[in-house]
């Protein structure tokens, strides 16, 4: 499969009084055509500033300190403020958390579709809410003609995330960075918000990164799965290699903590302590320090991704000799 997005050795600083900040340390990873690549891991370990960094939204004073990222092969990490803004519209979509933050509450949810078509597109006022339209009954909301003159607030949190979703796809973009887009809904809307994401991707061939802290939500959507540890990448591969079988102690952690129906266990595996702060990263490996499996190397060296068969791994417990 063609990469369609390529994140090199990306890393981001924060400078503050106390001296530099990485928040995101080394990664490097690729999205395909048409697949849906999960981003995991606890608060704090750099998913949602990775998904920012390729949608060219850091906001100062953090700064990508190294790496590239390149999409379609065009390298888009250091391009005018300008210049990003219309690849943002056009080639690549977002869907954050909460959709009162992407959704103007003075313009109806229409001239904002229309807007955004009209921006990136040559299509005709008429055109454009004929398109708006059929968005919105493509992302599932009834009675769309009526609709598309209401204003965000006459929206439930599903239907408004809908639109958002609408919004993020209206010029059929390459790409679309999903952070969090379930995690303000309840159960049975999230399942459907997942559902829609799912066609969309297999309907248009667009690529989602789904940056999420449930790993309930990346086994029901992903193809592949990205777990992130204190600003780097602990694991990464196939979703269900790494669900059934997690190479990575924290991966292995994370997965226990997932409740099986069929399981009759007790209770749910833990881990032990808290991910460290990023002025208390130790040295070695991060999670030495909450690692059943450490030794002395993992004190002291800190470890690369390895191949572990089906996934890679940044463990020592999978290093050659």
């Amino acid at each position: 499969m063609a990469a369609l997005l390529e994140v090199d050795h990306l890393r981001i600083e924060f400078p503050t009084r106390r001296g530099t900040l990485l928040a995101v340390d080394d990664v490097s990873f690729q999205i395909g055509e048409g697949e849906v690549l999960g981003v995991v891991g606890e608060s704090g370990a750099g998913k949602s500033l990775t998904g920012t960094a390729v949608i060219g939204l850091l906001e100062p004073p953090g700064r990508i300190a190294a790496g590239e990222i390149r999409l379609m092969g065009r390298r888009i990490d250091n391009l005018p403020y300008e210049e990003m803004r219309k690849i943002r519209g056009k080639q690549i979509g977002a869907v954050f958390q909460d959709p009162l933050t992407s959704l103007n509450p003075l313009y109806s949810v229409g001239r904002q579709l229309i807007e955004t078509i009209q921006t990136h597109t040559d299509m005709t006022p008429t055109r454009a809410r004929a398109r708006a339209i059929e968005l919105l009954h493509e992302v599932g909301i009834p009675a769309a003609e009526r609709r598309i003159d209401h204003y965000p607030h006459q929206f439930s949190g599903g239907m408004r995330q809908r639109v958002v979703i609408a919004l993020a796809l209206c010029v059929n973009p390459k790409l679309v960075i999903a952070d969090e887009p379930t995690t303000a809904l309840d159960v049975s809307i999230q399942a459907q918000i997942i559902a829609l994401l799912k066609r969309l991707c297999r309907e248009h061939g667009t690529a989602i990164m789904l940056i999420t802290h449930d790993m309930g939500v990346i086994a029901e959507t992903a193809d592949r799965v990205a777990v992130m540890y204190a600003g780097r990448i602990a694991e990464i591969g196939p979703v269900r290699s790494v669900i059934k079988d997690a190479k990575h102690p924290y991966s292995h952690g994370l997965m226990g903590s997932i409740p099986k129906i069929n399981d009759e266990k007790e209770r749910l595996e833990q881990i032990e302590g808290s991910m460290p702060r990023l002025t208390e990263i130790p040295p070695g490996c991060a999670f030495n320090p909450r690692c059943p499996h450490t030794f002395d190397r993992c004190r002291i060296e800190r470890p690369e991704l390895m191949d572990t068969g089906v996934t890679r791994a940044s463990c020592w417990l999978y290093a050659n000799g």
